[in-house]
């Protein structure tokens, strides 16, 4: 979005923009992932229009939600697996109140289980940080 704005406002600068557009990421600086930009990878790796990349997504999420909704597993290959757990009930306290303390109580909460190949580039992550931050 911000690119498009850059670009579209004010053209007589896009030739001086676009060369840092590709630039890298430093290894240090992690950013999220979020739907549109998940959204805009898939379109650009597939060839695919953006509002059907969109559509698929956004009714795959919906697919998984409404599987955990009604207490499926679900487990996608390879990444991971979700699955609905029950939280115990819990003494919770009020910081502002001293002395006071109350009962949480039991909820339903989705647990997630990485798969294995996500866990083996997890884990090369781990060692790539641990060599940026110069800790062993």
């Amino acid at each position: 979005m911000f690119w498009f704005f850059i670009t579209s406002k004010l053209p007589e600068i896009r030739p001086l923009v676009q060369p840092f557009r590709n630039l890298p990421i430093p290894s240090a600086q992690i950013l999220n992932l979020d739907r549109s930009e998940l959204v805009d990878r898939i379109s650009n790796d597939t060839g695919l229009v953006q509002r059907q990349v969109f559509e698929v997504v956004q009714k795959t999420l919906d697919h998984i939600t409404d599987a955990l909704a009604s207490g499926q597993t679900v487990e996608l290959r390879n990444f991971g697996i979700l699955e609905v757990k029950l939280a115990k009930p819990r003494a919770g306290r009020n910081p502002k109140q001293l002395g006071s303390s109350f009962i949480i109580p039991a909820r339903a909460t989705v647990k997630f289980k990485s798969g294995k190949i996500m866990r083996q580039k997890i884990a090369k992550l781990s060692a790539k940080l641990r060599c940026d931050l110069g800790t062993k």
